[in-house]
């Protein structure tokens, strides 16, 4: 075979069901192999391994994380030199920040011409090294296939996360043997996670868990990333149910617990709920699971989990353990087997609590801290089309974002009955993400339904990606809740600089979305102005059976609340004038050196 064709051969024993990707001169040898493999392959008319094309590379990353995070499996992405790998960095990084398993394949220029500033030429490995889980180039052709094997190995074992692969264009037009098996020697890598798979939970561990629990009378689930990357969701929900433990979840952990339970608090952080918030601060006893105490959500580490005498930490990234928040117990290994372990063992020693006046405090902070906004107001209020959308996709939907507003209007407010059904750009934070992930999420979910909820700002980023979705026939629901400008860097200009709104608004009200939409070839494409028409279009909009785009202009002066601010703890959140503040605020001294 061709260095392209052991390329592409891998990538079909990996299960690799579709690649995206943008072509370019220094990866045509591979794009070739693609178009043979799917013609010798071919049944029933479809490609076995269809090669999605964005409207640029962005996309094509993007698209990769939006499947990967919707499907559990590795991601692909597959571009050429230069800047088709430059515009590459963005989604790698964005994977690396969410711990996303995808591998992205970029061409180089010939072995021989490395270095020398050949046309398209860029020094990938340099740049992906600080942006992946691990970069390979490829000088050796007869390592190559070990490489994509050892690529899709590391991608997603452990703590997952990207594995950038440049191969010159050489490599790719090189001919040898295909083996059908083999990987790298990491043997360093392949130890560390021996030692954590290994390291399972032992009775003197449980024992000592135990016997803090016995004296909580408030413990406290704190769900992170982690339980849905670990695929722990249902290990979780068990060992939550087995002894009826309220849960909170952190913006990439919502629907690792079903958020419609009576004992879910939703989301905790920056702008979680208030009653998550405030129950956090009352629990005695904090298990986090999956979770790395950032700064969205610890705030103030000092501050956090404030009445917390006791902090169990379940991960799988000895990195994680202690780097925040100082814990009192941790446990480093798989968090299906500790958590099926600590939960057998807490039965078989007859631990049976009664939490019944916690769960009293919970429902009566999540009755008096309830989400809400202005009902009567005559501009129509994004948190009401996200609810009106909710009551129709009833937490089954996929939902995916941009950044800003919206995207924690749609954390804020949707349901999230099952894991894998959230995707958005936590902590990296990168607008444009949302349209193209829901492209990728549809390709791994045909089952679904996949909405964008997106910005004005945010969808700009990566427009060009409403032709994608048509291209392709994916029946893909776009909203995009327009308020004319940058609404989240608003809202802290209004909130921390006096209202000097510096460049957030952009003056940028040119765009006719709704003609840009239907120019890229959307069968349904309306804009949403009026509130008595809005539960009659989002019905129409859910009911279109194809790709729909929907426009919504909304009350430019709608805020995300709660609100944490930088610097400042749980006790001083500002709940706006639609939730009920526990206490009043304290004075706030905003470190703007944390700001973004």
């Amino acid at each position: 075979m061709t260095g392209a064709e052991i390329i592409v051969q891998v990538l079909a024993d990996e299960g690799v069901d579709v690649v995206f990707g943008y072509s370019g001169g220094a990866i045509l040898p591979t794009y070739d192999a693609i178009f043979r493999f799917n013609h010798d392959k071919k049944a029933g008319g479809a490609d076995p391994m269809p090669l999605i094309v964005p409207a640029n590379e962005q996309g094509a990353g993007f698209m990769a994380s939006g499947y990967a995070r919707a499907s559990g499996k590795v991601g692909v992405a597959l571009v050429t030199s230069g800047p088709g790998a430059t515009n590459m960095v963005t989604p790698v990084r964005d994977c690396m920040a969410d711990s996303i398993p995808i591998v992205a394949i970029c061409g180089q220029v010939p072995t021989a011409a490395i270095g020398s500033d050949a046309f398209q030429e860029a020094p990938i490995s340099n740049i992906m090294g600080a942006c992946s889980k691990h970069v390979f180039l490829v000088t050796d052709a007869t390592r190559l296939e070990a490489t994509i094997r050892t690529a899709f190995e590391i991608a997603r074992t452990g703590r997952p996360g990207p594995v950038v692969i440049d191969v010159p264009k050489d490599v790719q037009n090189w001919s040898g043997p295909f083996q059908g098996e083999g990987l790298l020697p990491v043997p360093g890598y392949r130890a560390r996670l021996r030692a954590v798979e290994e390291n399972l939970l032992d009775d003197a561990a449980c024992a000592v868990f135990l016997d803090k629990l016995r004296q909580a009378k408030r413990p406290l689930i704190y769900a992170g990333g982690g339980v849905i990357l670990a695929e722990a969701a249902e290990a979780l929900r068990a060992f939550a149910h087995a002894f009826k433990i309220p849960v909170t979840a952190t913006l990439m952990g919502l629907g690792s617990y079903d958020t419609t339970e009576p004992l879910s608090l939703h989301m905790l952080g920056m702008h979680g709920t208030a009653y998550a918030n405030y129950a956090t601060d009352d629990c005695d006893f904090l298990i986090a699971v999956g979770s790395r105490f950032d700064d969205r959500v610890a705030g103030v580490p000092s501050k956090f989990a404030r009445g917390a005498k006791f902090i169990a930490h379940f991960d799988v990234d000895p990195a994680e353990i202690n780097k925040v928040k100082r814990v009192h117990w941790h446990h480093l290994g798989n968090l299906n087997l500790a958590l099926d372990k600590l939960r057998g063992y807490l039965q078989a020693q007859k631990f049976a609590p009664d939490y019944a006046e916690w769960h009293q405090h919970i429902a009566g902070l999540k009755k008096t801290y309830a989400m809400n906004f202005d009902r009567k107001s005559p501009l129509i209020q994004p948190y009401a089309v996200i609810e009106e959308l909710n009551k129709l996709t009833k937490g089954e939907a996929i939902i995916s974002t941009g950044v800003g507003q919206h995207q924690m209007w749609a954390a804020q407010y949707f349901d999230f009955r099952d894991p894998r059904l959230w995707l958005t750009s936590g902590s990296m934070g990168t607008m444009g993400f949302g349209l193209p992930a829901a492209i990728g999420a549809q390709f791994a979910r045909r089952d679904k339904i996949v909405i964008d909820i997106d910005g004005d700002a945010s969808i700009r980023m990566n427009l060009g990606e409403l032709e994608t979705v048509t291209t392709y026939g994916l029946p893909i629901k776009v909203v995009v809740l327009n308020n004319y400008g940058d609404g989240m860097v608003r809202q802290w200009q209004k909130l921390f600089f006096k209202g000097r709104f510096s460049a957030s608004d952009k003056s940028l009200h040119k765009k006719d979305f709704i003609k840009a939409a239907q120019a890229d070839g959307f069968p349904w494409a309306k804009r949403l102005e009026r509130n008595e028409d809005l539960a009659q279009i989002v019905a129409e909009f859910i009911a279109f059976d194809g790709p729909a785009f929907l426009e919504v202009i909304i009350d430019p002066d709608a805020g995300v609340y709660p609100m944490v601010g930088p610097g400042v703890s749980y006790a001083d959140m500002i709940t706006g004038d639609w939730i009920p503040s526990r206490e009043p605020p304290g004075a706030i001294e905003i470190d703007k050196s944390e700001m973004f």
